[in-house]
């Protein structure tokens, strides 16, 4: 065992993984041990073997779901999809990892709550890691009325997108007419930022853009309603206002 931790000390390996082998391999050394005195006694090694499989039926068939949390487990700390510290989504649950156990792993909401989540269902659900790649990109959704052009707003947007310091110059910030609506176009601006930064940031830019396409007297648009009468057709915009 001296031996053992002593090369997992030297090694890279995450730090439950070693508990995990420090405390398998103990087992497995007592169970030599007691095969080896029971050889020296005059007990056949078949019997010891008949026990142990015994055993581990029993064991195997009153632990199957711990069971298949720790075959989750170790996936998850041998293929590292994600890591402590990192911003993850799985099971509709968004957090950062606070700690990986043999069994469970464990994430903080950013509303401060900890949710324990089996490693077997962990293991077998697709994980969004959104800190293992370095940069990470801010798409802000806008809707414009259909008068507007994009060669107006283009230049507002991309001027405070740009403006914001920790923004990343390559790839640059972008504007882009994404779709035409029934009652307005909706327009997305894009800007890359490290993962670790990407709330801050998003937050930041949304204000930003905002007040720069107030200043400008761009306003968002106002839905747009046909009414027919009498044979004649007016739209919302034509009728009386009503006084409040």
């Amino acid at each position: 065992m001296r031996l053992l931790k002593a090369a997992l000390k030297k090694s890279n390996v995450e730090l439950s993984l070693k508990t995990f082998i420090e405390s398998l391999s103990i087992f497995v050394l007592y169970g030599l041990l007691f095969t080896l005195v029971g050889s020296i006694l005059g007990v056949k090694a078949t019997s010891f073997l008949a026990i142990f499989g015994a055993a581990g039926i029993a064991i195997g068939l009153a632990l199957q779901g711990s069971l298949a949390n720790f075959a989750g487990g170790v996936l998850i700390l041998v293929f590292k999809p994600f890591k402590v510290g990192d911003l993850i989504y799985v099971n509709s649950n968004l957090g950062f990892v606070k700690n990986i156990d043999i069994l469970y792993t464990r994430i903080k909401t950013f509303d401060g709550r900890i949710i324990t989540m089996p490693n077997g269902n962990v293991a077998n659900s697709d994980v969004d890691n959104r800190t293992m790649d370095p940069l990470r990109r801010i798409d802000l959704k806008l809707k414009f009325a259909f008068d507007i052009k994009m060669e107006t707003i283009r230049p507002i947007i991309l001027k405070a997108l740009k403006a914001h310091p920790i923004v990343e110059k390559d790839p640059e910030p972008d504007v882009w007419l994404d779709e035409i609506g029934e009652s307005e176009i909706r327009v997305t601006a894009r800007c890359w930022v490290k993962s670790e930064d990407y709330w801050p940031t998003y937050w930041e830019q949304l204000e930003a853009v905002k007040s720069s396409l107030d200043k400008q007297g761009i306003e968002t648009p106002i839905p747009r309603r046909i009414i027919y009468q009498g044979g004649e057709y007016k739209t919302s915009e034509s009728l009386p206002k009503q006084k409040n």
